[in-house]
């Protein structure tokens, strides 16, 4: 639920960019003169606080245009927005710039693009990254903190990390030209989309909320929901991946999950396995691993099902982390996605 931010009604409450973006947004379309005295980032500065703004009251606006406009009166508040700050700015900035400067405002907080790559998630950083020539991912590794580069790196594949990091040791200084042309490609070809992409589906944002319930509230809550949205319950529960859906693992994913988990908490979440899952896993393991494992879930008697939902869902998160890093693929429930050998 997005809270609406409060009016401001105090001129002390107001940063010097912010007093500024309501007087531009009281004068309007009509003295864009004001903006061409500006350079690049005092609109860069102006136009995030307009962004941002919210509603100013009739009062404060009253003050702040004072020293502007005599006798003015309490005419009515105005309103900040991306799209009258967007509309605003192309009354006298060319189409590109404009779109490029509010894909800024929207995209990841940070003043320089090397900024807000390092707000950028490492994992869909390295996705976009892998895809790049070694040297241009070199170069922008090299731009940004060495703590956000480590981790991109481990989350790109083994052999192009390492070309990457021969490309850093043998750099030498990036031209200009060159630089400015893969900050470029990056506002447009990245920022650009994750800006775009940056709001989630709301039916995936559902199916991983109903993920972390336990496994009587998730019954409830897609039991409730069927009664009143049939439609919305099937497609969240086609989204949601459950435990049992490791059993469409191949044999490699089965291993490289079983070395992921810890074996006391594999033997509780196997407590509640069907049958079928359950030997799925004991196929995969040596024989002496299986036995071991049978006696350690014997030995347990009587298991909560409140303990054992829970280390079912640490497993189904694991799973997730090793297919995020490329270790493993996860078939979900949807039938689009079924392996055929």
């Amino acid at each position: 639920m997005v809270t609406k931010k409060p009016a401001v009604d105090d001129i002390r409450k107001l940063t010097g960019p912010e007093k500024a973006a309501v007087i531009l947004l009281s004068l309007g379309e009509e003295h864009t003169r004001l903006w061409e005295g500006l350079d690049e980032e005092e609109i860069k500065e102006i136009s995030q606080a307009m962004a941002g703004l919210g509603t100013v009251s009739a009062q404060v606006v009253e003050e702040l245009l004072v020293e502007f406009v005599s006798g003015m009166t309490g005419s009515g508040a105005v309103m900040g927005s991306y799209e009258q700050t967007q509309k605003l700015l192309a009354s006298f900035m060319p189409g590109d710039r404009v779109d490029a400067l509010m894909e800024e405002i929207r995209g990841p907080a940070g003043r320089t693009m090397w900024d807000k790559l390092g707000n950028v998630n490492e994992a869909v950083l390295a996705n976009y990254l892998k895809n790049e020539y070694p040297q241009t991912v070199a170069v922008v590794l090299s731009k940004i903190k060495p703590d956000h580069a480590s981790r991109v790196l481990t989350s790109l594949p083994e052999d192009f990390a390492l070309e990457c990091v021969q490309r850093m040791l043998r750099m030498e200084p990036v031209q200009r030209d060159i630089l400015d042309k893969i900050e470029q490609t990056l506002r447009t070809e990245f920022m650009s989309n994750l800006a775009r992409t940056s709001k989630r589906d709301s039916h995936e944002l559902m199916a991983d909320i109903f993920n972390s319930f336990d496994r009587q509230t998730e019954a409830r809550f897609i039991g409730a929901l069927e009664e009143r949205n049939r439609e919305a319950a099937e497609r969240i529960r086609a989204l949601m991946f459950v435990f049992e859906d490791l059993s469409k693992l191949d044999p490699g994913g089965v291993q490289t999950l079983l070395r992921a988990v810890e074996k006391d908490s594999l033997a509780l979440a196997m407590k509640g396995a069907s049958e079928t899952l359950r030997e799925m896993f004991f196929s995969n393991m040596s024989e002496r691993a299986a036995k071991i494992m049978r006696e350690d879930m014997e030995s347990m008697g009587p298991v909560r099902l409140k303990d054992v939902d829970q280390a079912q869902m640490a497993m189904v998160q694991v799973a997730k982390d090793l297919a995020a890093k490329g270790e493993i693929m996860l078939v979900g429930q949807g039938g689009d996605d079924e392996l055929i050998y």
